[in-house]
């Protein structure tokens, strides 16, 4: 019995040795770098969550309401769940207007809020619904990074962050197949629009940067998959 104690005292000790060691290998928080450039616009990847993000327009996304669905698991822990912190800092906001079905989280559905000062640092926070987390598809997020990149040039931003925060709800997501689509979406939205302006029918403010939001552990293959993304619009 003794050396069972023993033994499986040193087991514990190595599971939080690796454990500690992998987080240690991680990136940390505000670790970022512009992966890319395209049609004048930098792509920037970055470990941040949307509460603490410096940026004129915030985007994030989130399901349809179910009870806890940001507090319990499989949501991520509080330490790593982006959506609860940008929750939490604008006082349940989010919350309550998604269960009083003010804003449904239906697919596409988007909401503007000018957050109060004192709250999160980006001047404004467009939430954008991914509709109904059981039947979830990375397809969607192609229109979501388009939706994201039409409101950014109608409200005249040069710049936008975009978290999708998938992985916060518990979602086991493909982490390169949303990023692509996510920049995917938004180029082929902005190369419309220069189209549109070419033939003298859009007037419309550039966008100079998109920074799309990630955490420690999914900051690498983001990276790779905006890279990725990038090349087909890069001449």
């Amino acid at each position: 019995m003794k050396m069972f104690k023993t033994s499986l005292t040193s087991l514990l000790l190595f599971v939080v040795f690796a454990v500690n060691a992998q987080v240690k290998d991680l990136p940390a928080v505000g670790t970022s770098a512009v992966v890319g450039k395209a049609n004048g616009i930098a792509v920037e990847v970055k470990v941040q969550g949307p509460s603490a993000q410096e940026t004129p327009l915030q985007i994030a996304c989130v399901f349809e309401y179910t009870e806890g669905d940001i507090t319990n698991p499989p949501a991520l822990p509080a330490p790593l769940n982006g959506m609860l912190h940008l929750d939490e800092a604008l006082h349940g906001m989010i919350t309550d207007l998604r269960k009083s079905g003010k804003f449904t989280g239906h697919a596409f559905e988007t909401l503007l809020i000018t957050p109060p000062p004192g709250t999160i640092k980006a001047k404004q926070l467009l939430l954008i619904g991914l509709g109904n987390r059981n039947s979830f598809n990375a397809e969607v997020m192609y229109t979501v990074g388009a939706i994201g990149m039409r409101e950014a040039l109608r409200l005249g931003v040069s710049a936008y962050s975009h978290a999708s925060d998938i992985k916060d709800a518990g979602i086991d997501s493909p982490t390169a197949e949303v990023a692509e689509n996510v920049i995917k979406g938004a180029f082929d939205a902005y190369n419309t629009q220069l189209q549109l302006k070419e033939k003298k029918m859009s007037v419309f403010k550039p966008v100079l940067k998109l920074t799309l939001l990630s955490g420690p552990a999914f900051y690498a293959p983001s990276s790779e998959a905006v890279k990725h993304a990038l090349t087909a619009y890069q001449q």
